[in-house]
């Protein structure tokens, strides 16, 4: 099977990758090394005839297309060890023992594939049997061929998938910007709506004159939110950072519905410095709020953050009607098709975003991330 495109599919989220094989790269590659061959092949005869020998003046063409054509057959080995050996920083032994392995198989590969056509074409033409001559010189003489033709491919497509990589790199920070904007823009249009500031500045005024400080607290809240809101440059920051900005937004949600809202944290040790999207337990809260705020009952909100496997889960869940059962509020809920584009963006697949049912009936919304800071 030939190559049919640089790009790759992950078997597994760090396992084993393979080329994806498409049409029109495969047939490129074949004119490009039938044109090899066809030079070569004249190359040859040239050669020979220029030495005074004489050789049946289509020899040279078979030898030539066909060790062009089997090189051609065995590029996916090529391409599967610069996927899996992009570089040395994945480790020098991993680097030089995957393309150790890949060398060898290439050209022993290569060799399978080139030399057996060449006796049914003898016969077909009437030259007689094909001898391919001694193998303990045949097969060095190929494997240095072989050696530099693998050199060559594996830097090409080296350089070709960093090209790509960069070019997707730039094109996702480009979608997380707009994708940032929009967040901004929802933090302060679609979750921090009028109804909501309303019913926040009407709390603030109607105990400025018994409880100043609580005054000065609830408008110090507001101030925090919506400069976050609107100054942040970056995709993502500290968990840290997170829960203090949410729980200004808990504070004017208690300025709103009082001991009916109730929030409760449970953060494993370590995981204050742990990256997570801006603005993401802001929208997750709110959700939980806003499909539940006709009920009488008191909704408690729970909000925890462990350890799991090689990255860390964040988890909130509430005690309200869960996602099955119909709500006042419109839609799938604030922000949560737009934090799983974030997560994608950021991630590229590593993280996932899951919806179920908390032990009271409520919903749970849990954010699976990875542990390390996204490039």
């Amino acid at each position: 099977m030939a190559p049919h495109s640089i790009e790759s599919t992950p078997l597994r989220e760090a396992g084993w990758r393979w080329p994806r094989l498409r049409a029109r790269p495969v047939w490129a590659l074949f004119g490009l090394f039938l044109g090899v061959g066809l030079w070569n092949g004249m190359t040859v005869t040239l050669t020979i005839l220029g030495d005074g020998g004489t050789v049946p003046g289509r020899e040279p063409f078979v030898w030539e297309i066909t060790g062009a054509l089997g090189a051609w057959a065995a590029l996916p080995v090529i391409q599967t060890a610069v996927l899996n050996a992009p570089g040395p920083h994945v480790g020098w032994a991993r680097f030089l023992g995957i393309h150790a392995a890949g060398y060898l198989l290439f050209t022993a590969l290569h060799i399978a594939l080139m030399v057996p056509p060449r006796y049914p074409l003898y016969a077909l033409f009437g030259w007689g049997p094909y001898h391919y001559g001694d193998l303990a010189f045949r097969i060095p003489m190929e494997a240095q061929k072989d050696l530099i033709l693998y050199a060559a491919a594996a830097t090409v497509w080296s350089l070709l998938n960093a090209w790509r990589e960069r070019q997707a790199r730039v094109l996702r920070q480009a979608e997380l910007e707009s994708e940032l904007r929009t967040a901004r823009l929802q933090a302060l249009t679609g979750q921090l709506h009028p109804h909501f500031l309303f019913n926040a500045l009407n709390t603030i005024s109607s105990v400025m004159y018994e409880d100043l400080a609580r005054t000065d607290r609830l408008l110090s809240d507001l101030g925090g939110l919506l400069r976050a809101s609107l100054d942040r440059r970056e995709p993502t920051w500290t968990l840290a950072e997170e829960r203090a900005h949410t729980e200004r937004f808990v504070a004017l949600l208690a300025a709103r519905f009082g001991e009916r809202v109730t929030v409760r944290w449970d953060v494993a040790p370590g995981l204050e410095d742990a990256r997570v999207p801006c603005f993401a337990l802001q929208a997750l809260v709110e959700n939980a709020v806003k499909h539940n705020q006709d009920r009488r009952e008191a909704l408690e909100v729970r909000i925890r953050a462990r350890e799991d496997g090689a990255g860390w889960r964040l988890e909130v869940e509430d005690t309200g009607r869960g996602f099955g059962e119909a709500s006042p509020a419109t839609g799938p809920g604030v922000g949560l098709t737009h934090l799983e584009r974030i997560l994608a963006l950021l991630h590229g697949g590593r993280a996932r975003m899951e919806r179920g049912q908390g032990p009271e009936g409520g919903a749970r919304v849990s954010l699976w991330l990875p542990r390390e800071v996204p490039a």
